[in-house]
């Protein structure tokens, strides 16, 4: 099994974004997202290490992400209507 420590797309090459978009696949997004997962639960104080607590912090952050690509989104997308 090859692992991927580092990739390096050229950005002249029209087919860059298809081949990191296979790159970055279902499965390398769940290992992203658990490993995510992971380091919010390790960053909680210990009186709070607990599911719940995990899933609010989670969920909060996830929130306020999506927020901020649709202000993003809104903001440089050049439709001011």
């Amino acid at each position: 099994q090859q692992t991927r420590s580092m990739a390096v797309f050229d950005a002249s090459d029209e087919e860059s974004f298809d081949k990191m978009r296979d790159m970055f696949g279902p499965v390398e997004i769940d290992q992203q997202l658990r490993q995510a997962i992971q380091f919010c639960w390790m960053g909680l104080p210990k009186d709070k290490q607990n599911v719940d607590e995990l899933e609010r912090q989670v969920r909060r952050l996830v929130d306020r992400a999506i927020r901020d690509i649709r202000e993003d989104f809104d903001q440089f997308s050049g439709d001011k209507t």
